[in-house]
């Protein structure tokens, strides 16, 4: 998205190993004028602090981030009315690099597979690898490498479903690039955010990267088996992050042994017969 991170480079975005568009943030001309709404608030500001974080500080660059943002809402409102026609339930898995996404959606597809029909977009800047285990776990899968880029972004999501072309009411799981920065600002028209931290990284990641738990509407702790062996207060990262999110959820589980994997299947299925019901 932005010159200062890298998100502007000139290599391109591909799609399972091929070139199929220039991405908002890698085309010259996407500038337009501020018409689309977004439902997450302050967004300004973030974008101001992400680019004062990488150095930048002029009005011209920061209206430029709101430009390609506006563009950006624009094919996420596409994407919503597209996936909410279709009663498809859409979740942004986002993290850390590390943290388990990828395992907990492999355990996921194992255990979920007998009753729904799952799809997957896997965000990464380079190798297909993750699509490789997903597919080998038995979902439908496209690999997008976002080559310099630290984020997935709306219009990404737009050309990955037309590769997928995934059924009415089925589930999809969009593994987001490993960052707790960038992909923060970004609406991809998913119904929920999760949010993945794992007991490796520190009790502080809330503290550290509060927009990312701020906007999170469902927070995993994931690697709980290792509790024994790492320096990490679960209690006190669950308390700092509900104080910063009082409305997101949080569930504890280790992707790797399955304790506490049926609290992230009860709360897909709540989220399934929610949106049957709307």
């Amino acid at each position: 998205m932005c010159g200062h991170c890298g998100c502007s480079s000139d290599s391109g975005v591909t799609f399972d190993g091929k070139t199929r568009f220039q991405p908002l943030s890698r085309s010259p001309n996407t500038m337009s004028p501020l018409t689309t709404a977004h439902h997450h608030d302050n967004l300004q500001p973030d974008i101001a602090a992400h680019i004062a974080a990488h150095g930048g500080s002029t009005s011209s660059i920061v209206q430029l981030e709101i430009d390609l943002l506006s563009k950006n809402n624009e094919y996420a409102e596409r994407n919503r009315k597209r996936l909410g026609d279709a009663r498809i339930l859409s979740l942004n898995l986002l993290s850390s690099p590390g943290s388990g996404k990828t395992t907990l959606l492999e355990r996921s597809i194992a255990d979920l597979s007998d009753a729904e029909e799952i799809y997957v977009v896997e965000g990464d800047q380079a190798t297909q690898r993750d699509a490789t285990r997903i597919r080998r776990a038995g979902a439908t899968a496209v690999q997008v490498n976002t080559g310099s880029g630290c984020h997935l972004e709306a219009d990404m999501l737009d050309q990955a479903l037309d590769l997928l072309n995934p059924t009415a009411e089925s589930l999809l799981f969009i593994e987001n690039v490993g960052n707790l920065v960038c992909p923060a600002l970004f609406d991809l028209g998913e119904n929920h955010r999760v949010v993945v931290l794992s007991v490796t990284e520190g009790e502080d990641k809330p503290l550290k990267y509060p927009t990312m738990f701020n906007r999170a509407d469902l927070i995993v702790i994931n690697k709980i088996d290792l509790l024994p062996y790492v320096d990490f207060d679960l209690q006190k990262c669950i308390n700092e992050a509900r104080k910063l999110n009082p409305n997101a959820q949080i569930i504890s589980l280790s992707a790797t042994t399955g304790e506490g994997l049926q609290r992230w299947y009860d709360w897909i299925q709540q989220q399934k017969g929610l949106l049957a019901a709307s």
